[in-house]
Parts: structure tokens; C-alpha cells; sequence
């Protein structure tokens, strides 16, 4: 029997107990086992199985991973940390464990179709929906969203990679003019320093005008546009949003837009791009999927 299969040590104690009970004092091999004299007399009336045990034990590291991803990950995600742990388990085990304890991950919005359109006069659309990158630096996407709070709206700009899928830049203000997304995309590059890298947007007015073309071409990025009402031209940094209002925004209407800024900070910084597991990237965060990247560069060289 495996060390993760093996008795709990309070049964170990139950069990040594009722095979010598003829031979010592049970409050004296109770005391000494460190188990309750109750325990023992409720083991034998209804002694629990190894399975129930197990079950108990693996629902604790369920738990432990449920609440750490602030109640996001469902039992395909669970199971990864589980492994990662050394746990051999199956998934229909963590789905099983999960549904029977009420641990439901919160689920998405959803996606409203959009008819497709013409394609834009101002930018054309050079990404035509190849939403993956074999190296970072080599697309971003970029767009704007609104979140709700008591003071009004605050709008948040994101820059996502399209290789890791992290959040490279972003920027939150209460308006929604240009220096939103200049401020956010202005933080991608101080954060990545980009060579001809492809930035793609929606034709909001913010990335349609010449300002943003020239701030553009002295970046060195190369501009790619959305066609008019598509949401699917965008659909990563679309799902980003999706993920940041099902995971830590939905049904929330924060107090000010300082608290909102801080909660952002804290999903984007210290949740998604560090820990979060992307299904993209083979269940591993954006940081980890970069550092491994990284790593295999450096064993090519």
C-alpha cells in the first residue's frame, strides 16, 4: 500500500488498541496513543473504511487548492495541483469530492455573437485571428473594459502577449481617453522593450487615430485593427476580461474606483500572471510558462 493509501494515524491507534485490549488499560493506551477514549468506542461501532479516510484526506488538499484560486478552479485544475503534490488520484474523484462538498467554481458569461463586418479602412486586420506566438514580444493585444463602482465608472486597458497570455501592461482611469491605453500599452514596453511587435485593437476611437499611429511606428509596433463590431478579431484579451469579471469582479459593485485599482492589481499581479493556470498554455501560469521558455533557450545556447 502506497503512503497516500496507508490508515490515518488515529485509525493505526483504533486498530493497535482493539488488538491488545486484553493485555492493557484502554485509558492507558488511549493516553499514550494521543487518541480520545470516545474515538476509539465510536471507531467500533462504526468503524470509518480506507476509502473514507482517503476521501477526507484528499478533500482537505481539494479545499486548500479551491480557496487559494479564490474559488476559480474547477476540478480539472485542482487535480493538476494535486499532482503536483504527488497525488495520484483521478478526476472523477476531485469532481466527485468537490460536487458532493458544495465547491463550485464560478462560472463565465456568456459570449454574444456578433456579426461579421467589413474590414476596417483605418488599420487593416494583420492577426486574422492567429492568436498564437512561438516567441514572446512577437503579438499583443490590447483593448479597453468598464467595471462598475460607487463613484462611477473606472475603465481598464490591458496589453496581453499572445505567447504566455500575460498581462504585460494595463492602466485603470476614470475616463476613457487616449492616455488610458497609451499609459497601459507605454507600460508593455517598458516592461518588455519590443522590436516590431504586432499590436492588435478593436476600432475603438483611442486606437484609431493618427496619435496612435505615430506613437506607434516610434515603438516600434506594427498596428493591427479589429473589423468594426467583431468581438471574435479579439478574442483573447475578450477572454482575459471574461476570467478578471467571473473570477474576481461578477456581481460586485466596488466602493470607489481606489479599492477596484487595488482588487485589479491584486488579480493581475498576484493571481493570474504568477499562479493562474491557463488551459492554453498546458494548465501552467504565464510566468511559469515564460520561465520555461527561458529555460529551454538557455539549454538550446
Amino acid at each position: 500500500m502506497s503512503p497516500s493509501r496507508a490508515p490515518s494515524k488515529a485509525k493505526r491507534a483504533y486498530k493497535f488498541i482493539e488488538a491488545h485490549r486484553n493485555e492493557h488499560s484502554i485509558q492507558a493506551m488511549c493516553r499514550l496513543l494521543g487518541v480520545a477514549r470516545a474515538g476509539y468506542y465510536a471507531w467500533l461501532d462504526h468503524p470509518i473504511s480506507d476509502r473514507a479516510q482517503e476521501d477526507a484526506r484528499l478533500l482537505g488538499l481539494i479545499r486548500a487548492s479551491f480557496v487559494a484560486s479564490h474559488g476559480v478552479y474547477g476540478a480539472p485544475r485542482v487535480l493538476q495541483d494535486l499532482q503536483e503534490l504527488g497525488e495520484s488520484c483521478g478526476k472523477h474523484r476531485v469532481e466527485r469530492l468537490m460536487r458532493e462538498n458544495g465547491l463550485r467554481a464560478l462560472h463565465g458569461y456568456r459570449t454574444r455573437h456578433q456579426p461579421v463586418a467589413k474590414p476596417s479602412a483605418l488599420i487593416p486586420n494583420l492577426l486574422q485571428r492567429q492568436f498564437t506566438a512561438s516567441h514572446p514580444n512577437e503579438v499583443s493585444v490590447t483593448d479597453i473594459t468598464y467595471i462598475r463602482t460607487w463613484q462611477g465608472w473606472l475603465y481598464l486597458a490591458v496589453v496581453v502577449d499572445l505567447f504566455s497570455r500575460k498581462v504585460v501592461g494595463w492602466s485603470a482611469k476614470p475616463t476613457i481617453r487616449r492616455d488610458l491605453v497609451l499609459e497601459a500599452v507605454t507600460r508593455a514596453i517598458r516592461c518588455r522593450r519590443p522590436r516590431k511587435t504586432m499590436i492588435h485593437s478593436d476600432q475603438g476611437t483611442q486606437y484609431g487615430s493618427d496619435a496612435w499611429r505615430r506613437f506607434c511606428r516610434a515603438n516600434r509596433l506594427e498596428p493591427s485593427m479589429s473589423r468594426r463590431g467583431n468581438c471574435w478579431d479579439n478574442a483573447v484579451v475578450e477572454s482575459f476580461f471574461g476570467s478578471l469579471k467571473k473570477e474576481r469582479i461578477k456581481k460586485r459593485i466596488y466602493a470607489n474606483r481606489e479599492t477596484a485599482i487595488q482588487d485589479i492589481s491584486s488579480y493581475i499581479d498576484e493571481f493570474y500572471n504568477p499562479t493562474r493556470r491557463h488551459s492554453h498554455l498546458g494548465g501552467v501560469s504565464p510566468d511559469e510558462f515564460e520561465a520555461t521558455h527561458r529555460t529551454r533557450g538557455t539549454h538550446v545556447h
